[in-house]
């Protein structure tokens, strides 16, 4: 019998979300400016070891045991390192070569579609038609990016790539649900540092050479903000909120990406671009705009 998810309080657990989505939209055009003189694979190797040392270096200054991991954990962390760690980034950076940072940025709002689908089949957290309405328009978005393939948007090959990030992100974000009670910075740093170890280790076998030390700093930088940090805080808000919803929130995030890509890397604004970012706009607001549920009525002692 799956367990039903009960939500905590939906106010605090939508603004961890969107901090969370704040440092990971800033990640990807960041990302985008390095990808060019690294290999996709090293980079995203990269990004997770500077988050998951960062991370374990935060945790040991604090000096503060969370909750430790059970036996029963394993199998989702080991799944979380997996597909989170290794499959999406490394796929996300290999999308990146092929397309614009806000292109490839408003791609990334499948994820949440693709977390609330997982949670809500799999693992029977709360439905509403509003929910879904919401992912239908961010999907319909991802379509007209996905078939445009001219300057400016993303090509087929780029778009599955970044498809294939967003679902493979999407089974972490579920699997890091089953375990959110675990103390999250515990969680970010091992994913970070196993997944960074992971990555590096094939580029090199494969014949990828490292960077630079400005590059190697660089990508550290972006992954403990973008990904170190961003998943404490996505953690938290799974506590409150569930994978549903917090993906839902996390959806923000490709927006504050593609704004940055077209200010700061002056990539062009085209009407097949805008469209697209107007139907994940409406997705994104039915999600965050969703009424809390009335508590339940109490029993008197």
């Amino acid at each position: 019998m799956p367990r039903i998810f009960i939500l905590g309080d939906i106010r605090r657990g939508g603004l961890l979300a969107i901090a969370a989505a704040l440092l990971f939209g800033l990640s990807t055009p960041a990302a985008k400016l390095i990808v060019g003189s690294v290999d996709p694979l090293l980079l995203a190797g990269l990004l997770y070891l500077g988050s998951g040392l960062g991370l374990t270096l935060f945790r040991l200054f604090r000096r503060r045991d969370g909750l430790h991991l059970a036996r029963a954990d394993y199998p989702w962390l080991a799944c979380m390192v997996l597909f989170g760690g290794a499959i999406g980034p490394a796929l996300l950076m290999q999308g990146l070569t092929a397309t614009t940072g806000s292109a490839a940025s408003l791609l990334l709002t499948l994820e949440g579609v693709f977390t609330a689908l997982i949670a809500w089949i799999v693992f029977r957290e709360p439905f509403n038609r509003r929910i879904g309405l919401g992912m239908a328009a961010i999907f319909l978005g991802a379509v007209l990016l996905g078939l445009r393939g001219s300057p400016g948007h993303a090509g087929l090959l780029g778009a599955l790539a970044i498809t294939g990030a967003c679902l493979a992100w999407a089974i972490d974000n579920n699997c890091t649900a089953k375990i959110a009670d675990v103390d999250a910075l515990t969680l970010a740093a091992i994913k970070g540092v196993c997944a960074g170890i992971f990555n590096i280790a094939i580029a090199l076998a494969v014949g990828s050479r490292l960077p630079a030390l400005p590059e190697i700093g660089a990508a550290a930088t972006v992954g403990f903000l973008g990904y170190g940090l961003s998943l404490v805080l996505f953690v938290l808000a799974l506590r409150e909120i569930g994978a549903a919803r917090t993906g839902a929130y996390f959806s923000t995030a490709p927006f504050i990406g593609a704004l940055i890509g077209l200010v700061a890397l002056r990539e062009p604004l085209t009407v097949t671009l805008a469209v697209a970012g107007l139907l994940m706009t409406i997705g994104v607001w039915l999600h965050l705009t969703e009424a809390p549920a009335a508590p339940e009525p109490t029993s008197p002692p």
